[in-house]
């Protein structure tokens, strides 16, 4: 998983639909954002609130007059608060950053209708990104995952130049695939100055992947198979590759 404070900052405070309790207001006061409440075991009343880049959580004792701050376990071990936290926070807001991702202007590699969803940010120059799509192929080839390619200019002063060249083309997912093929050897018409709507598609891009907390490429994102969002940046290594390509 991978740094949350850009994901925290995407969920609304919670309209109190009811008074908190005294202690917890003053919990608020130090500077913990209250998202929402919850029902915790021993007769408590929690609270899920967000603190900086971390879901906190917070118990309130029966009689409202004394909160604690922090993870709540079981008789088995298990860490409760964590599990909620997963679950209640940094779920949703990965999954609304997925959408943001589906509605950016992303080049298609491999069958629109694969059933394994990835998306990577990639900048033209970036050599790991390179040695992702070529290890990548297996699986993109054979039907089984599509690669959703989101351009971005971040490596070299002409990054952006070339990537809005390879936007540009008439059809910009064959000549990313030739290009990465060629292992960027590939010729393009570099256009002196990158047009407002090939710019408009990588700033969009590159806002995307700042909102994600990445600043290298490849930025690597995918779904788990209990439908959390989750991140790899730079080259994965082949343990990673098979779970990110969904053999795990």
């Amino acid at each position: 998983m991978f740094k949350r404070i850009l994901l925290l900052s995407l969920l609304p405070a919670v309209v109190h639909a009811e008074e908190l309790p005294a202690p917890v207001k003053a919990i608020e006061k130090q500077g913990i954002t209250i998202l929402k409440p919850f029902d915790a075991p021993g007769g408590m009343k929690g609270y899920l609130g967000k603190y900086q880049d971390m879901g906190v959580t917070i118990y309130v004792t029966p009689d409202g007059k004394h909160a604690i701050s922090g993870y709540m376990y079981n008789e088995k071990g298990e860490n409760l608060s964590n599990a909620l936290i997963e679950k209640e926070i940094y779920a949703p807001a990965g999954r609304e950053m997925w959408q943001r991702m589906e509605k950016a202007p992303w080049i298609l590699d491999g069958k629109k209708e694969a059933p394994v969803i990835v998306y990577v940010f990639a900048d033209p120059f970036c050599p790991y990104c390179k040695q992702f799509w070529q290890q990548a192929r297996p699986w993109v080839e054979s039907g089984k995952v599509q690669l959703r390619t989101l351009l971005v200019g971040v490596i070299k002063p002409e990054s952006p130049a070339t990537a809005a060249a390879i936007l540009a083309t008439k059809d910009p997912a064959k000549t990313w695939h030739d290009y990465e093929a060629s292992n960027g050897k590939m010729k393009l018409e570099i256009p002196a100055s990158p047009t407002a709507e090939q710019m408009k598609a990588l700033n969009i891009n590159q806002k995307l992947m700042d909102d994600l907390g990445a600043n290298v490429t490849p930025a690597i994102y995918y779904m788990s198979k209990d439908n959390t969002l989750q991140q790899e940046v730079g080259m994965p290594d082949k343990e990673k590759m098979e779970i990110i390509m969904g053999n795990k």
